[in-house]
């Protein structure tokens, strides 16, 4: 465990200094700083790529009670991809009959450097009463001015592309479903085995397994794939996954999109819903403080009824510009009405701001997955409504 004479800060660019102790890796990081209202999953989320130039703040104030095991990992790399990790305090035991090591320890060796012992609840209502911002984090021996000067150099999240530093530089196969006892509840999949390509722009490891379990063989390309490329392995469907930084960057990628749309069945997730959003020709736009955790509720826009989802996103779809397009809205975010799904019924492409994969976070809209499937074998886009029943039924698979 850490030694509490460590000192460690964060220094943020409005020219506030945060005072703690140092946990893991000694040094200085800086990156945007935001918050996660989860209570479990700090080890999913050091591990998802959609957080790579971030640093990451948890708000639950007791963090690394489980330690780090094996299996939670949703990198591919299996490397932490947080800048940098902030937390109130650092369980002093760790209790898991998997756990290998301790999050000090974990931290430590990927070389991320760690703040305990702030106050995350100040720090938090900071980042909701005035947005996320760039921050340092430091245990070298500096000014705090100095710090603040850092943190205010950084490059703004907007207009930036991370997706360049987390995307594989070539294409790979992927077949394992769940392996873990632990995992979620496994699907009962009829039919033939289709085929989809992935566009790995950060990919969680869960949404393959998802793909997997779905009754899916998976080839994986980098963002920067052609669409003639994916086109002539002539698949049965197109998935574009989740990633961090600002949409409007991807720009490879929302290209190679804009020639697969009308051509081939597409599903996104969280930075490939808003990659669909510009490949269709409406607008994203940057979130105050954002969304992530793991209790966010969304409502289906034909039943009404409300899924409570994982989430992690700092941009969002305009909903006005996917109208205008010809999309459907299916979600809709109750916090603050932001647009959490859309379908476009000529052109066979549905997505989700949220992650119906979870890891961590509850498994409501798994069914997602299902729809999928439903549309490379149908050709058709699955409504609110459609959604809405394919949820139905793989709670009845559940409850046999």
């Amino acid at each position: 465990m850490a030694s509490g004479n460590n000192k460690c800060r964060l220094a943020l660019e409005d020219g506030h200094v945060f005072i703690g102790q140092s946990i893991g890796a000694k040094g200085v990081a800086g990156g945007e700083v935001v918050f996660l209202t989860a209570m479990t999953g700090y080890q999913e989320a050091l591990t998802d790529p959609s957080y790579t130039g971030q640093i990451l703040t948890m708000t639950y104030p007791l963090i690394g009670n489980y330690g780090i095991n094996a299996e939670d990992v949703e990198s591919r790399s299996t490397q932490a991809q947080v800048a940098g990790f902030v937390i109130k305090e650092l369980s002093p035991i760790v209790s898991n009959l998997r756990a290998s090591m301790g999050l000090h320890e974990y931290l430590e060796l990927a070389g991320v450097v760690g703040l305990s012992g702030i106050d995350t609840r100040a720090l938090t209502r900071r980042l909701r009463i005035g947005g996320a911002c760039n921050g340092v984090i430091s245990t070298e021996d500096c000014s705090d001015k100095q710090l603040v000067e850092r943190a205010a150099a950084l490059p703004s999240m907007s207009g930036t592309n991370l997706v360049c530093r987390v995307a594989p530089r070539e294409g790979y196969v992927w077949s394992d479903g769940f392996a873990s006892p632990f995992a979620q509840v496994r699907r009962k999949c009829e039919g033939k085995t289709l085929n989809v390509v992935a566009i790995d722009c950060g990919m969680k490891v869960n949404i393959l397994r998802n793909l997997v379990e779905s009754g899916c063989n998976v080839r994986v390309v980098g963002s920067g794939a052609a669409a003639e490329e994916i086109l002539a392995s002539r698949p049965d469907g197109v998935f574009v996954s989740n990633g961090p930084g600002d949409p409007s960057a991807v720009t490879d990628t929302i290209e190679c999109l804009k020639k697969l749309s009308g051509k081939v069945p597409i599903f996104g997730i969280c930075l490939g819903h808003q990659l669909l959003t510009l490949a269709l020709g409406g607008r994203t736009y940057k979130l105050k403080f954002g969304h992530r955790g793991v209790n966010q509720p969304v409502r289906n826009e034909a039943t009404g009824k409300v899924e409570i989802t994982s989430q992690n996103h700092g941009f969002a779809a305009d909903e006005g510009s996917l109208t205008a397009v010809g999309a459907k809205i299916t979600h809709i975010s109750l916090n603050d009405m932001t647009v959490e799904g859309f379908s476009h019924p000529d052109k066979a492409i549905f997505s989700v701001q949220y992650h119906p994969e979870a890891s961590a976070g509850p498994h409501d809209a798994s069914y997602l997955f299902d729809c999928f499937r439903s549309m490379m074998e149908t050709g058709c886009a699955p409504s609110a409504q459609d959604m809405h029943e394919a949820q139905l039924r793989l709670a009845g698979v559940h409850e046999q």
